[in-house]
């Protein structure tokens, strides 16, 4: 169990160094297009739409609700991502780094599978006190961001103590 964790860790650390081929890409428009990409339904666990220059989420993305993996990295992503996000219920890895984002909904704390989320190198000013209730979180990824340490304390508290927090 923890070996398949461990890979499960890494190859999302390498998928969004970009150092793996990602499994589903689901859309073939070259990057810097304006085009939103269509969002197909899959019987994959797995969407890469890192690097799309994308400047919003797709809105169908959210009927994905099989996903299990969710590359956002290296797009334009601005604001916070949509409270949409609670429907994906099954996400073990959210990677939502490199991007403009200057939150995160509260509704990111019903993400009761969440594994993984990197949310670094964003514009994030706070943190919603809901991480506290991804239970089964082994990754949080925070660097490049200016959180509030106030914010992250409290968080913390209701974490897990092995929680890996990546400042």
């Amino acid at each position: 169990m923890r070996y398949n964790l461990f890979l499960l860790v890494v190859s999302v650390l390498l998928l969004g160094a970009g150092c793996l081929p990602a499994s589903n890409q689901s859309n073939s428009e070259p990057a810097g297009t304006d085009a939103t990409p269509e969002v197909k339904s899959t019987t994959e666990n797995s969407l890469n739409l890192s690097g799309r220059e994308l400047a919003k989420v797709p809105e169908d993305l959210f009927n994905q609700t099989n996903l299990v993996e969710l590359d956002l990295s290296n797009n334009k992503l601005t604001g916070a991502i949509p409270a949409e996000i609670r429907k994906l219920k099954n996400l073990k890895v959210l990677n939502l780094s490199n991007n403009e984002m200057t939150g995160l909904p509260a509704e990111i704390g019903q993400l009761q599978y969440l594994e993984v989320l990197d949310v670094s190198y964003n514009k994030l000013t706070g943190l919603p006190y809901e991480l506290a209730n991804l239970k089964n979180l082994i990754t949080l990824n925070i660097s490049g961001n200016n959180y509030s340490e106030a914010d992250l304390k409290k968080i913390q508290e209701g974490l897990s103590v092995g929680v890996r927090i990546v400042k």
